[in-house]
């Protein structure tokens, strides 16, 4: 049996893909998660934000689950469940269980900036359903930062096993790995995966992989490997387009990256509105520069 955790390794935050009329093609999402396993990732997690599944009904955001159980397998499906509510986040985590996903990823409150007792009330009644959960530390996003102190307190008590790192402070990885030593750290936005990959993260929770999945691969096993002959210039080449993953309009550029790739991407669903054309015509350049890379990457993996 393997010891690998459906946290480790290259894990895709999936983007949705919709019809003209913006409801959820799941077929093109399955054909999605199939080219990202046989590009080397190693595993998925539907219903991110990249996923946008604060615009889904409930039925479909089930249905995104369960397919990516069904075309993956469980043991590479980390299911995001994060809900304005802790009833709501822990019934998306018994869904999640049920459908076969073998862990979840959740973040904190996010309704409002809630205080330590509360991110700890949070997330031990998800941790009831029984099923390892990753954190998810985004202040930027959500108003509460899980602070290395506060991420001890929650492996102490069993409560998480892993922590998505979000917050762009790349010094909290050593803090984090001296206070929780055997909480894995994994890497959370695109443009720091250099940094904490050699800080000793054991999985990327990536973005831009849906577009460029075998140079992030490469890029990902040179990184951990703590190769920087290879990892180095391969990063310097991907880093402006990776950098997308950590603005904004990081959907609607992860999507627009897709379609240029000849992956399935195409709108958003509202709020999100089209990109700027100056936006959209600098992510076509960034994107189309690294293309090649990504051809030479597929091409070395197919030899293998």
């Amino acid at each position: 049996m393997s010891s690998r955790m459906p946290w480790h390794g290259v894990v895709v935050a999936t983007a949705l893909p919709f019809r003209d009329d913006l409801s959820v093609d799941l077929d093109a999402y399955a054909e999605n998660l199939r080219g990202l396993i046989d590009a080397g990732c190693d595993g998925v997690c539907p219903n991110g934000s990249l996923g946008e599944y604060q615009t889904l009904t409930d039925h479909e955001r089930a249905a995104v689950v369960r397919t990516a159980v069904e075309t993956v397998g469980g043991d590479r499906v980390l299911a995001g469940v994060a809900a304005y509510g802790s009833m709501e986040s822990r019934r998306w985590a018994e869904q999640a269980a049920e459908a076969g996903a073998e862990a979840v990823m959740l973040l904190p409150p996010n309704a409002y900036r809630a205080d330590e007792r509360s991110v700890l009330a949070h997330y031990k009644a998800v941790a009831d359903v029984g099923i390892p959960i990753v954190a998810y530390n985004n202040p930027i996003d959500t108003k509460v930062d899980l602070l290395p102190e506060l991420l001890q307190q929650l492996h102490e008590a069993g409560h998480i096993r892993a922590v998505k790192e979000f917050s762009g402070d790349t010094r909290r990885a050593y803090r984090i790995k001296e206070l929780a030593p055997e909480l894995d750290l994994l890497v959370g936005a695109d443009d720091v995966l250099l940094e904490l990959a050699l800080a000793g993260a054991v999985g990327w929770i990536s973005g831009y992989p849906n577009a460029i999945p075998h140079a992030c691969v490469d890029l990902y096993q040179a990184a951990v490997a703590q190769d920087l002959q290879e990892a180095l210039p391969l990063y310097r080449e991907l880093h402006p387009l990776l950098r997308w993953d950590s603005r904004v309009e990081f959907v609607q550029a992860i999507k627009l990256s897709m379609d240029l790739a000849g992956r399935h991407g195409g709108d958003c669903r509202p709020p999100r509105v089209p990109l700027l054309p100056e936006q959209a015509d600098a992510i076509k350049a960034d994107t189309l520069r690294v293309l090649p890379l990504e051809d030479k990457s597929r091409e070395r993996r197919q030899q293998v």
